[in-house]
């Protein structure tokens, strides 16, 4: 069996696309309204430029009973439409001891998820549950694409005598719980400068890469900032930029396929650059 880290850039190859399709259906903006029907045309119109998908939770539980049938609907149809496309459930999960596994069973085992993010405030005790699904990976939370990740990421820390801020300690111990190939980063496109330490102190964790499009995160830079020595090692992730390129009820997936392959194409010709 392929480790979660061999699977990601398998599909990576598989696509020639670095692209990763977040599923974030918003009634407000959705130019059709049924959720599931929204994201099939999504699937169906971004598959060919897409490596990865990634439905964010919050979007579907807050939609109650529905959202959560529609859920399981879209990653059904991400499996059929798309098989080799890793599925991340953006969850952002993370506690301890008995409910850490019961939040692992969920996301792997109920919702059929290839990887999930977490928050990893609790230490390993919260990170260990999801750790024992073979072929499924995790991405933590280091360095989040949100104004004030400042806060408390950029806090120094002493760490075995030597100094650094929160963030870098957070990467040391996902390096280190990553034993399994299985373990890989959440690393803001607005932070460029953080994204180039992180890949350079951990060139073999794969990067998920959030920030890009609406949130201001420079699509070339963290291109050539965030990926390894192969071109690869990380996936860009685009919700809004992609879902609501048109609020055309008949043309939202024709410009959501527009947007997914500049995207793609954006991403690759910042790559080729560098290595020409």
């Amino acid at each position: 069996m392929k480790t979660f880290n061999e699977r990601l850039d398998a599909a990576a190859v598989k696509t020639g696309s670095l692209v990763c399709v977040g599923l974030d259906p918003d009634p407000a903006r959705m130019p059709v309204k049924d959720v599931a029907e929204f994201n099939r045309a999504i699937i169906d119109a971004t598959s060919e430029f897409a490596c990865a998908y990634k439905p964010q939770m919050a979007f579907y539980e807050a939609l109650g009973i529905d959202g959560f049938k529609a859920l399981e609907q879209t990653v059904q149809h991400i499996r059929d439409a798309a098989p080799n496309a890793v599925i991340i459930g953006d969850a952002k999960r993370c506690d301890v001891g008995s409910t850490a596994a019961a939040y692992a069973h969920a996301m792997f085992e109920v919702w059929g998820f290839d990887a999930v993010t977490l928050v990893a405030y609790l230490g390993a005790d919260g990170v260990e549950p999801f750790l024992q699904y073979p072929g499924r990976g995790v991405f933590i939370v280091c360095r989040s694409s949100n104004p004030s990740a400042r806060d408390l990421q950029d806090l120094h820390v002493t760490s075995g005598g030597t100094s650094m801020l929160l963030y870098q300690r957070v990467a040391q111990a996902a390096e280190r719980w990553g034993g399994n190939d299985n373990v890989g980063l959440v690393v803001g496109a607005t932070y460029p400068k953080e994204l180039r330490i992180l890949r350079s102190t951990h060139p073999g964790l794969p990067f998920l890469v959030p920030g890009v499009g609406a949130q201001g995160g420079d699509v070339a830079t963290a291109a050539r900032a965030g990926t390894d020595e192969n071109g690869r090692g990380m996936v860009i992730n685009s919700s809004r930029g992609i879902l609501y390129a048109s609020a055309s009820p008949t043309g939202f997936a024709k410009a959501a396929a527009q947007a997914a392959g500049q995207l793609r194409d954006e991403i690759n010709d910042a790559l080729q650059a560098v290595v020409g």
